[in-house]
């Protein structure tokens, strides 16, 4: 359909918009491969210390297997609707050995291919992760974002996460921010 002079097409606005599809999958040791190669932007990085080596994605995915075995949950490969590997979203407890952050909590998060920002994809991908945690029996979560990444604060926030915490990172040199929510 073309529009005439007297309808003007416009963008509609993201809540307007209708969500991508989506699917999650457990990784799969070739996940840690896709992982490598679409995280190894620097701007995907920027908020997390900078690209990482092959081997620091077999760990995860590894990790990330058990933790779904053990915990029905886990931080998901994320494909869009063709099948292609975008990032990941999902959950995970945060980690017992980090001198910083809620230990003892489920945090949330969302990582994904430059290409696939300003999409939709994040929060459609985080709205599937709330159900499946829901389902798992998690009564809460975080998200822990740092106070420049405002994309992520975004989606956090269109989740409808209450901000509970501004913080300094470690290294002292930029805050991060503590989201909730409950389920």
């Amino acid at each position: 359909m073309t529009s005439s002079p007297t309808t003007p097409t416009t963008p509609l606005p993201a809540a307007a918009r209708p969500l991508p599809a989506v699917r999650l999958r457990v990784p799969t040791d070739e996940d840690a491969h896709a992982w490598h190669r679409v995280f190894a932007d620097p701007d995907v990085m920027e908020f997390l210390g900078g690209p990482a080596e092959l081997s620091a994605y077999e760990e995860i995915t590894a990790r990330q297997r058990m933790h779904d075995a053990r915990l029905g949950y886990c931080l998901w490969t994320l494909l869009d609707g063709g099948g292609e590997v975008i990032g990941f979203t999902g959950a995970q407890p945060w980690p017992e050995d980090k001198a910083w952050g809620p230990v003892g909590e489920i945090e949330i998060g969302w990582r994904l291919a430059r290409p696939a920002w300003g999409r939709g994809y994040a929060y459609a991908a985080a709205l599937t992760t709330l159900e499946r945690v829901r389902a798992a029996g998690v009564p809460r979560v975080v998200a822990m974002v740092d106070d420049a990444n405002t994309r992520s604060a975004a989606v956090a926030e269109r989740l409808g996460m209450t901000l509970e915490e501004v913080f300094p990172l470690p290294g002292g040199r930029r805050t991060g921010r503590r989201y909730a929510l409950a389920l």
